[in-house]
């Protein structure tokens, strides 16, 4: 399920007609057909017909018609009362350099180390890079997994291994999604998470990763061989703005319980009708995700402007600092997984702000990446403790892998200059805190270049294995996949402790 924000114009009136009124309520469904066309599932005669639908609006209601609809579970004071666990997945796009930030070197030689200094945190003995002041102030909660490590040095297969956990088992130069991947994380948990009464099990912020230019996804971020009516919600638009909101959670309240009742029979009908469809699978799992979002005044949660502006402030009005915050907001409101996937439509160098150094790594690192990372990041593990949820919130940051050990040391890219470092998939640095991770302290160890693991080699199918098993899933039950159609284990990775 995806929804689109907008920036409220505070000049927009709607206008009362019947034509515009319908109009405005079909719009989530249309973004829903939007948003699947991306990866290529619908056909143009399953398109027309959802869209069809989608102009008779199922979400034209508001929050009190559908609680008189149904009576849900959001009712039930036990759900408000138990704690629960959650993860916040950020995911750092493009790769950060591990030996410039996480895992410095300062006794290696020039074209190692680089040219920034060790920053001592709060922790005695561990170091970060000078300009992540407020990172190091927040160590004592953070434990660096410094021996991520796997094969695959091209972005689009190491990011799907990074997202499911498996080996990409396709060519390298196919990276772009199809029914053949293996599920995601955020797939897996949408399928086996706990379900909050209103809330998805499983969000993505506030994009699908995709490529300039290419007309589908980065591979590995949907359901995949499980099913596509398994893909994670999906808030996408520029968190950053401060009038960020996303339409149809805030619906007209004109439209009679009987019509609801109309469009609810409607739906069942188009299900029936379309059911050898994935696609259309998908979206009617979708919708019914809609009413329960409604019904359960899920727009409020999603409405940013309820936060106070030093708060909001505190973040950073950057997209991944308002990404984080709608992450702690949906952590309160009981999502199991947030996915946040960095983004930023800043450019430098003629390329997107993602982690992809390149070149110029140390002014990129120093003038742009860092300052938006070192704001939002510590911000979002201070709110979560001050609140009392970093105990049963677990926090992982990481990127699909790291970067050259050497300045200028060529591996993958052609793009890679003697000012920066290109893909390093060997050795890499995961971030994890909360969720009964102990803070202060490294797990693992690197060589005196950051180039290799030499103790605790943790692969993203443990990382996977690890975040399910802090989410109450069993990781190593199976399911029936649609591809092949044999069993298969959520993950084959083993658990990491970091107790």
């Amino acid at each position: 399920m995806s929804v689109t924000g907008r920036h409220r114009n505070s000049q927009h009136s709607l206008a009362k007609s019947q034509f515009s009124s319908e109009e405005r309520r079909g719009r989530i469904l249309r973004v829903f057909a939007k948003h699947h066309d991306q990866i290529g599932i619908f056909d143009r005669s399953t398109r027309r017909e959802l869209l069809r639908v989608g102009a008779l609006s199922v979400l034209g209601l508001s929050a009190a018609q559908l609680q008189r609809l149904r009576a849900g579970p959001a009712n039930n004071p036990a759900n408000t009362k138990r704690k629960r666990n959650s993860c916040v997945f950020l995911f750092l796009f493009g790769g950060p350099s591990q030996i410039d930030l996480w895992d410095m070197k300062p006794a290696a030689p020039s074209e190692v180390r680089g040219i920034f200094r060790p920053f001592a945190t709060k922790i005695s003995g561990i170091q970060v890079c000078e300009h992540l002041p407020r990172f190091a102030q927040v160590m004592d909660k953070i434990c660096l997994v410094r021996s991520m490590t796997h094969r695959m040095n091209v972005h689009g297969p190491a990011c799907s291994e990074v997202f499911t956990g498996r080996e990409y088992f396709q060519a390298p130069t196919t990276d772009q999604a199809n029914r053949e991947d293996w599920p995601s994380l955020s797939a897996m948990v949408s399928r086996y998470g706990k379900a909050q009464a209103g809330v998805p099990p499983s969000i993505v912020l506030p994009w699908y990763l995709q490529f300039p230019g290419q007309p589908k996804r980065i591979a590995g971020q949907t359901g995949g061989r499980m099913g596509e009516r398994y893909n994670a919600f999906l808030v996408n638009g520029d968190l950053g703005n401060a009038d960020f909101e996303i339409e149809g959670l805030n619906p007209a309240a004109e439209v009679p319980l009987s019509r609801l009742n109309d469009r609810r029979r409607l739906l069942e009908q188009l299900e029936v009708r379309v059911q050898a469809h994935t696609a259309s699978e998908s979206l009617a799992a979708n919708t019914r995700g809609a009413f329960s979002l409604l019904e359960n005044r899920a727009g409020e949660v999603f409405d940013l402007r309820r936060e106070p502006a030093t708060v909001r402030e505190r973040y950073g009005q950057t997209t991944v600092g308002q990404s984080l915050l709608m992450a702690r907001r949906l952590v309160e409101a009981g999502a199991s997984l947030i996915t946040v996937n960095w983004q930023d439509e800043t450019k430098i160098d003629g390329v997107n702000t993602c982690w992809d150094t390149h070149q110029n790594n140390f002014a990129k690192l120093k003038d742009l990446l860092c300052p938006i990372f070192d704001r939002a990041f510590p911000a979002f593990i201070d709110d979560l403790h001050q609140r009392g949820l970093l105990e049963t919130t677990l926090v992982v940051a990481v990127g699909e892998f790291g970067r050259t050990p050497k300045l200028g040391q060529f591996t993958q890219s052609s793009n890679t200059q003697k000012t920066g470092r290109d893909h390093w998939p060997h050795a890499f640095t995961a971030i994890l805190a909360g969720g009964g991770v102990r803070g202060g302290q490294v797990y693992g160890e690197t060589t005196c270049d950051a180039g290799y693991v030499l103790d605790k080699p943790v692969t993203p199918a443990d990382l996977t294995a690890t975040i399910m098993h802090h989410l109450g899933i069993d990781h190593t039950q199976q399911y029936v996949d649609e591809f092949q159609h044999r069993q298969n284990r959520l993950s084959e990775g083993a658990l990491v402790g970091l107790s």
